[in-house]
């Protein structure tokens, strides 16, 4: 497929005048101090030829500290796996390169028979009866379980726990602000779990929401959350990492109601943070209030197998004011993407993707701690991910800068001095070590001082 070629010069220019705006216009929301002015090496008046634009951006592109060339320990969201060449190979087919959400769905067998593939995955592994077609990510499908707890409770108050993701609390917060719902927030107890600080039985809430693996990592009675959230007439939510899922006992079968998270993990590129696939479960229970579409099979007239739109409560639709969601068009790419990823992988394939990021991220720890630099920050068992704290005083962001100068990227620093890392399957023993000694060295530099 031939890449999209841009309007020139002056089609955008005849284009702006026909709407009564100049190009200057369109930067007004952009502050002076971030504005360029004046001329570049980047930035010519005439103009560059193709293979001049394409070295020119090369350049820049190569002043990136990126994973592919730097060993990154980052997660808190967006994780470093492995994506096959064979998952890029596909969904670089124009076939679903260039297509969008399908408005005349059935005519889209293709695409719909990748959505309902998605959604089968999706049930397979959260062992939840129904999900949707996928939504923008984890954060905004967190968010819009909260709306839908809402509506089902018509109650106007949620609790969510200081575990779940930070990003992920400042959406709901951003949704629900809207609508005048408040936000409670739950502390996590010294094991990093929310078990300890759950609200009483006889508060009033819509839903209770938990992250397990949470956000420093810590794994979470998901069981004993919903049976208490139950007891307070709330809906249990989860939001859980797919990979993670491979071993651990999957939400529907500890009573939860809704499973929301992130695709990301499932060989999608890191992105510098997005985009991503969010995705939504739940019991049929709750199926009519689920936001977004639901891709069916059926039969057509010659009993062939074709898929239909089961559910599409959308914005677009009659419903207006009235429908689940007003943002909730599907990822299809991404969720293509994803589900071509799980198809590949299998059962035992991503199996052993989360069997291998727990058992390197067990020994990476216990190697740091074995330092006498580190302690851990909680005591609870983790899922590919945990915090430390340093022992002595330590610059967490200055040993960070250090590690640049090895080609490493180390973990995220949160406050209260803690140091977030994460460990995938792509991760070799000897780069663990060499990490591990860049880190002894550089780190008992700056506490000798």
């Amino acid at each position: 497929m031939n890449g999209y070629l841009p309007q020139d010069r002056a089609s955008r220019q005849a284009m702006l005048e026909s709407v009564g705006i100049s190009l200057d216009r369109l930067f007004d929301m952009v502050p002076d101090q971030l504005r360029f002015e004046g001329e570049s090496d980047h930035l010519q008046k005439e103009g560059y030829a193709e293979y001049e634009v394409i070295r020119a951006l090369d350049a820049l592109a190569s002043k990136n500290v990126d994973s592919k060339r730097f060993d990154s320990y980052l997660g808190g969201g967006i994780y470093d796996h492995y994506q096959p060449a064979a998952v890029r190979h596909l969904t670089q087919r124009q076939e679903f390169l260039t297509a969008y959400t399908p408005y005349q769905a059935e005519i889209s067998q293709g695409t719909m028979q990748a959505i309902f593939e998605w959604q089968s995955y999706i049930c397979r592994l959260t062992g939840l009866d129904v999900s949707n077609a996928s939504m923008y990510d984890g954060a905004s499908s967190a968010a819009e379980a909260m709306l839908m707890a809402c509506r089902t409770k018509k109650r106007s108050r949620v609790f969510v726990s200081e575990g779940v993701n930070p990003e992920i609390v400042k959406t709901i917060r951003t949704y629900l602000h809207a609508v005048g719902f408040e936000v409670v927030l739950g502390a996590l107890d010294k094991n990093g779990q929310t078990e300890s600080f759950l609200p009483a039985e006889e508060d009033e809430y819509a839903a209770w929401l938990i992250q397990s693996p949470n956000y420093y990592g810590i794994v979470e009675d998901l069981t004993g959350f919903a049976e208490k959230a139950h007891a307070s007439g709330a809906l249990a939510v989860a939001s859980c990492d797919l990979i993670s899922l491979a071993l651990l006992k999957p939400p529907g079968e500890c009573g939860i109601d809704i499973a929301v998270g992130d695709g990301q993990s499932l060989g999608l590129p890191q992105n510098f943070g997005g985009p991503t696939v969010g995705y939504m479960a739940t019991t049929n229970e709750l199926l009519r209030r689920m936001p977004g579409r639901i891709c069916g099979e059926t039969v057509d007239r010659d009993g062939k197998r074709c898929y239909v739109l089961t559910i599409q409560a959308r914005e677009q639709h009659i419903r207006r004011e009235k429908a689940t969601s007003n943002i909730c068009s599907n990822q299809a790419l991404l969720a293509t993407s994803a589900t071509i990823y799980l198809a590949m992988m299998g059962e035992s394939g991503l199996r052993e993707v989360a069997l291998q990021s727990q058992s390197k991220a067990m020994y990476l720890l216990g190697k740091l701690v074995e330092t006498g630099l580190f302690e851990p920050v909680f005591k609870g068992a983790f899922f590919r991910e945990f915090a430390l704290r340093p022992v002595k005083d330590l610059d967490l962001v200055a040993l960070n800068k250090a590690l640049l100068d090895d080609g490493i990227l180390g973990g995220y620093v949160l406050p209260g001095n803690m140091w977030l890392i994460a460990v995938t399957e792509k991760k070799t023993l000897a780069q663990l070590d060499r990490f591990i000694a860049a880190v002894t060295r550089f780190a008992g530099k700056e506490v000798a001082k």
